[in-house]
């Protein structure tokens, strides 16, 4: 089936047939569902005969430089406070940024051709439930400023939006050259003297010392899956402490299961997350070396490494995102939308603090004037 032919196929399944509405993806399942008159229809897949597998890397960048990667055609709006440029939603003729809250000029959404994702991971986590995880979370604020958490637990149904967040997956078996140097730790006795009772009595101790000989080999790591968010709009801090993912739950990439949702398209491209990704291998290859030149300290000098076998994936991975600002700051609350996981920064109320630090010295002061009466 061609190109086009499959995405005609997936504009007609994202049509009701029994009431012509648009049907949205239920998450959590592998159907698509009429919010009108409840029509199901069920997502079926082709027969996948192989297990997700990376792309090669340099095939993908001769690809992309080519322009003959796999693209399809998406309506685009681009926040002009931020910069995000996500999909648009069927329908709407206001919105505001999920990434930053300001209004989107919906005027112009223009129909562009972009990057089509390897895989998805389908929203697991339903509205209810992020929902449920955004007041559990503000209510456990104690320093937040009350007229914040009445604001956004009032309004946060509407401030809360389902994203896809576009992510490069990389796989790479390395080798690395390295030199270095061993500690390997001894003991000698040292004589000292020291003043006991008002006598001058002589002891000894043992101290440690460090011998230092030269190393150098060769180590290996095998990285599978390892994850750059291609969004600066969601901070990395962030993304990463989303993470893990349950990756063995991905699905080729299928239209469908965007219908209700909005994506971001990557901002961060295949080569700027490489350099992202060999840094968080980095510390990896690091102990490794420090394992392989073994002793009791480890001192490296230099090292090479190869990246072998390098694949690559372009994800989309879903969130529950809300933000909100207060003051003139951005602050940001997302829910990992296949687990659960939830991530957030806030805003402090020094009168609160303040006002709990006044309380604690009454308290102390109470005390001790109570104990001074007795």
């Amino acid at each position: 089936m061609s190109f086009e032919e499959k995405t005609s196929e997936t504009v007609n399944s994202l049509k009701c047939q029994n009431c012509g509405a648009i049907l949205h993806y239920a998450p959590g399942t592998n159907s698509l569902v009429c919010e009108y008159c409840g029509t199901v229809n069920k997502i079926e897949q082709e027969t996948i005969t192989t297990a997700v597998h990376a792309i090669d890397y340099a095939t993908f960048i001769a690809e992309q430089q080519n322009h003959t990667e796999t693209t399809q055609q998406a309506v685009v709006v681009k926040c002009k406070s931020c910069g995000a440029s996500t999909t648009m939603l069927p329908n709407v003729t206001a919105d505001a940024c999920p990434f930053c809250a300001s209004p989107l000029v919906v005027d112009t959404a223009q129909t562009t051709a972009i990057l089509q994702p390897h895989y998805v991971l389908p929203f697991v986590v339903k509205d209810n439930e992020a929902l449920q995880h955004f007041r559990t979370w503000m209510g456990k604020l104690w320093f937040a400023p009350s007229d914040l958490v009445r604001k956004v637990k009032d309004g946060s149904s509407q401030q809360l939006k389902g994203v896809y967040i576009p992510h490069w997956s990389y796989d790479t078996d390395t080798v690395t050259d390295y030199i270095g140097q061993r500690g390997e730790y001894y003991y000698t006795t040292e004589t000292y003297t020291e003043e006991v009772n008002g006598k001058t009595e002589t002891r000894t101790r043992q101290v440690r010392h460090t011998a230092w000989y030269p190393a150098s080999g060769r180590v290996s790591n095998d990285f599978r899956d390892v994850l750059v968010s291609a969004s600066p709009s969601l901070p990395l801090k962030m993304a990463q402490i989303l993470e893990p993912w349950l990756l063995d739950q991905l699905k080729q990439y299928d239209g469908r299961y965007l219908s209700g949702f909005r994506a971001e398209i990557y901002q961060t491209n295949a080569e700027q997350a490489l350099v992202v990704a060999k840094k968080r291998m980095d510390p990896v290859i690091q102990d490794e070396i420090c394992s392989d030149i073994g002793g009791d300290e480890q001192s490296i000098d230099r090292y090479d490494v190869d990246y072998n076998n390098l694949g690559i994936k372009y994800l989309l991975l879903p969130v529950w995102i809300s933000a909100y600002r207060y003051n003139g700051k951005l602050y940001h609350f997302v829910v990992n939308a296949c687990t659960g996981e939830v991530t957030g920064d806030r805003p402090y109320s020094w009168i609160k603090i303040v006002g709990l630090i006044l309380l604690i010295i009454v308290i102390i002061a109470t005390i001790y004037f109570v104990s001074q009466s007795k």
